[in-house]
């Protein structure tokens, strides 16, 4: 016996439209796309808090100390840098090319206000770890309960 199979015309649109969001995914979402967008979240971060301070650090593997900027204005602490490009080999023939340059900025805001003027900094093996004590209404105080 033949086994009867609904008709149905936007299963075949459902298809049509899948193939042509994978066709737009891979030509302005592929490597390209991806390179020309690594700034922000290029520069990822960690951003830790303690009851003296926060502590935030940064991977920016390839870049010397002197060529990043940080700043706090308010609660906003801003880091920006430069990677400069190496001498392109004209030999041969590049296969892939993933390791970004130029300028790139990550401004955030932080959980309270900090003293940027004691802030220490520290760049070890591509790492950057700001530690900024924070301003002393913003740590928290023990109210001790009197009882009768």
């Amino acid at each position: 016996m033949a086994n009867l199979v609904r008709w149905e015309p936007l299963r075949d649109m459902v298809s049509l439209r899948e193939a042509m969001d994978r066709l737009f995914e891979e030509s302005f979402v592929g490597p390209a796309a991806r390179a020309r967008s690594l700034s922000a979240s290029a520069l990822a971060l960690d951003v830790y808090e303690s009851e003296e301070e926060v502590t935030v650090r940064a991977s920016i593997p390839g870049v010397k100390p002197e060529d990043i900027d940080i700043s706090v204005t308010g609660d906003v602490l801003t880091i920006k840098g430069e990677s400069l490009e190496e001498k392109e080999e004209k030999e041969g023939t590049y296969h892939m090319r993933e390791r970004r340059f130029g300028s790139y900025q990550r401004s955030i805001r932080l959980p309270t206000l900090v003293k940027a003027e004691e802030s220490k900094a520290a760049f070890e093996h591509g790492v950057l770890t700001l530690s900024l004590p924070k301003v002393e209404e913003a740590k928290s105080k023990s109210i001790k309960i009197k009882t009768k």
